[in-house]
């Protein structure tokens, strides 16, 4: 008996097979001859949270230096009238006679109010990045207290400053508000503005100053942070007490005027 061969094909390994076939290479999917070329970033340096830390990084020591040599200025003042309006006589006419008056201290004035308003856009350009990059709290988190109390130490109390830095410009540089007016000299303006019965004036003046203790403390401790400085428990803990250190000095150097011509000692 002669067996038989079934030369049926089943269809289904028919399926099988033709699904697991190699793929002509004519049909194949081509591969991209190279990467999408990226989108250049046309932000620039200023529109990077980096580039904006630089600028307040930069303004800030601007201004710390130029807070350093205000308060060392003032402090003239215990030397007696004629050494402290020397003094602001020195700052009107530094350059001369190869400058006109006022030249530098123009320049000077032009250059801390552009810090102060890059200072300002910087910090709140920064915060509102913050913000949407965290728009959903989380319920169960609880929020830092101490995050708290410096983010609403740095808002509200650079408020403060700059209605300070206003008002103390109308009173001793243009002698809008001084009791002295514009034509004293300085030495007679500054005495004049701190007298007993302007006590609020100087409150004022106290708690623009703490104000700015306590935002140079902060400035500085973020910047150490910044560069790395913070890491090792040892310098974290110096760099902390020598941030509260130059700011104490700082506002202590600010207020001992003020404080001495409203008691007296200064007259």
């Amino acid at each position: 008996m002669t067996a038989t061969v079934d030369h049926s094909v089943d269809p289904a390994s028919v399926d099988r097979g033709s699904a697991t076939a190699p793929v002509p290479a004519h049909d194949a999917p081509r591969k991209p001859s190279g990467a999408a070329p990226r989108t250049p970033d046309r932000r620039g340096l200023l529109g990077t949270s980096a580039g904006r830390k630089a600028v307040m990084a930069v303004t800030g020591a601007v201004l710390v230096l130029f807070l350093i040599a205000h308060m060392l200025g003032n402090l003239k003042i215990f030397l007696g009238a004629d050494s402290f309006n020397h003094y602001a006589e020195w700052l009107r006419t530094v350059g001369s006679p190869a400058l006109p008056n006022r030249t530098i201290l123009t320049i000077t004035e032009i250059v801390l109010a552009l810090c102060v308003v890059l200072h300002m856009w910087a910090a709140v350009s920064l915060a509102r990045r913050a913000a949407k990059a965290r728009p959903v709290k989380y319920a169960a988190k609880r929020k830092s207290q101490a995050k708290g109390y410096a983010t609403h130490t740095m808002r509200y109390g650079g408020v403060i400053i700059l209605l300070f830095v206003i008002w103390h410009l109308l009173d001793m540089t243009f002698g809008t508000v001084n009791p002295k007016g514009g034509d004293a000299t300085p030495f007679d303006r500054m005495v004049a503005g701190f007298q007993p019965e302007r006590w609020w004036v100087t409150v004022f003046y106290l708690v623009a100053m703490v104000m700015v203790g306590l935002h140079l403390r902060h400035g500085l401790w973020s910047a150490f942070q910044s560069l790395g400085l913070t890491r090792r428990p040892r310098s974290r803990g110096a760099l902390q007490t020598g941030a509260a250190a130059v700011s104490a000095v700082l506002v202590l150097g600010f207020v001992a005027a003020p404080i001495c011509i409203m008691i007296g000692v200064v007259k």
